[in-house]
């Protein structure tokens, strides 16, 4: 309860943009004061709870200059620490309501990512990425389509971010069915985008069906290189950017066991 209360006091504290060494007491007699790296909260004598300044600082929204000044290769280092943190459950304080009127007029983010429509896979938190940092677009087995290139093309060449990453994940219901030739209403027609993964996947041994993990796994990542060269094959547009190193293509596959994102070679 301390640690809530304190947090409050020091978020209205960064809000008013007062980030020198002070001292404070409240109602409830909790004293803080802060040093260069650290914020420091003493509820009594010799009882100290330290707390990293980097964990409470707000989180501006990305500006024009910031986005126009990014490579694409800094984007996906942004990416992968944002994945360190949210592994080591360290995730970035934020105040929500501060990047809403901050991101009201316009929006510079540093990528776009292309997810499945899975609940268990919170983009933003995966990456550590709050509002305004990147584009998420979700579709059962993240395939490309006519509507996601188009996404694609507006994020980087009309919105200006710099990467574009296709996310797959271990455990994927979509993959599952692609690989049991399921049919349901829309869903079997939408699954035929997943067929040409299951058709390359020939390394895995054992049976063919979605309770052979290995095979899941081999099309899982198959999946995500097929939507990477269809980006290319499919959009001038977006083959172009690539090859005048505007923007790059990235393909991971998220851990459902761990929270890992394995970046594919």
């Amino acid at each position: 309860m301390l640690l809530v209360v304190l947090l409050q006091i020091l978020k209205l504290i960064i809000m008013k943009n007062i980030l020198n060494p002070l001292r404070i007491t409240t109602t409830i007699a909790i004293a803080a004061f802060a040093i260069p790296n650290t914020m420091v909260a003493q509820q009594a004598a010799n009882d100290f709870i330290e707390i990293e300044r980097s964990r409470i600082l707000v989180e501006d929204v990305l500006s024009e200059e910031e986005q126009a000044a990014l490579t694409p290769n800094q984007v996906f280092e942004s990416l992968q620490a944002g994945n360190f943190r949210f592994v080591g459950s360290d995730l970035t304080a934020r105040d929500h309501s501060i990047q809403i009127r901050e991101s009201a007029e316009a929006q510079y983010p540093k990528a776009i990512v292309l997810s499945c429509v899975d609940s268990r896979v919170p983009v933003e938190d995966v990456f550590d990425k709050g509002i305004g940092d990147i584009f998420v677009a979700r579709v059962a087995g993240n395939f490309i389509n006519d509507d996601i290139l188009g996404s694609m093309e507006f994020a980087t060449k009309v919105a200006g971010a710099k990467l574009i990453l296709v996310l797959g994940h271990e455990n994927c219901g979509a993959i599952h069915a692609a690989i049991d030739g399921a049919e349901l209403g829309h869903i079997t027609k939408m699954l035929k985008n997943i067929q040409p993964a299951v058709e390359r996947s020939t390394v895995s041994e054992g049976p063919r069906t979605s309770k052979n993990r290995l095979l899941v796994h081999e099309v899982s990542e198959n999946n995500v290189r097929i939507a990477m060269e269809d980006i290319v094959k499919e959009s001038s547009l977006l083959k172009e950017m690539v090859d005048n190193g505007e923007i790059e293509i990235k393909g991971a596959v998220y851990d459902m066991d761990t929270g890992a994102v394995i970046f594919l070679k």
